[in-house]
């Protein structure tokens, strides 16, 4: 979890915009209590498929609270925020991601599933929200400080009572970044384990 690796042709899911030629494909999300389909494309993680690691989030998160505010942090083609927000319809659900490109499809896949979702580039979000529950898989790709700074950024706006759930795979760092987070003061402890991806929960700072 150092440094960023070399961008691969057509780019990093993480660029804002990204050079890969557009190929979108349907990806059919079958989750024990929602289902829903999504389009994906390149140039947008998990392209064509629902990774492992989101999965097994939407598989093992506590359920969202029921009103407030929840935030999908680097949304992709959107398979948090859509879930977040089935299961929770009263919930206000943010999704952002520096990804043009995934915004624009979070967005579609939300209208297209009847949902209600707020799709908005990091900067375009009140600096005064607040967030009751941060669920994301974190593009540990960006490099070490890069993370930290963006974990630095979004998790000082957790409600006093609110919690964040980050899924992290063993390999890419997920027992260092616990110790960490624990060290700059948020309570971090892990929820579950499943076939190397940590489920953690991450509370406020004290």
């Amino acid at each position: 979890m150092s440094a960023p690796i070399e961008p691969p042709p057509g780019g990093h899911y993480f660029d804002p915009a990204p050079a890969a030629a557009s190929a979108e494909e349907v990806v059919e999300v079958r989750l024990p209590d929602v289902s829903f389909s999504m389009r994906t494309d390149r140039g947008v993680f998990s392209h064509g498929r629902l990774d492992a690691g989101t999965a097994t989030l939407l598989r093992t998160a506590p359920p969202p609270p029921r009103r407030g505010t929840g935030l999908d942090l680097g949304c992709g083609a959107g398979p948090i925020a859509l879930t977040m927000a089935l299961r929770a319809p009263g919930l206000r659900v943010w999704a952002v991601d520096v990804n043009e490109r995934a915004r624009a499809l979070c967005a579609a896949n939300a209208a297209d599933n009847g949902v209600t979702v707020t799709v908005a580039a990091p900067d375009e979000v009140p600096a005064e929200e607040r967030f009751d529950v941060i669920w994301s898989n974190p593009p540990i790709r960006i490099g070490k400080d890069a993370l930290h700074e963006l974990l630095l950024t979004w998790l000082p706006r957790l409600a006093p009572d609110g919690r964040a759930v980050l899924v992290v795979h063993k390999h890419l760092g997920s027992d260092s970044l616990q110790r960490w987070l624990a060290g700059v003061g948020h309570p971090t402890r892990r929820l579950a384990s499943s076939k190397g991806y940590r489920i953690l929960e991450v509370r406020p700072a004290r």
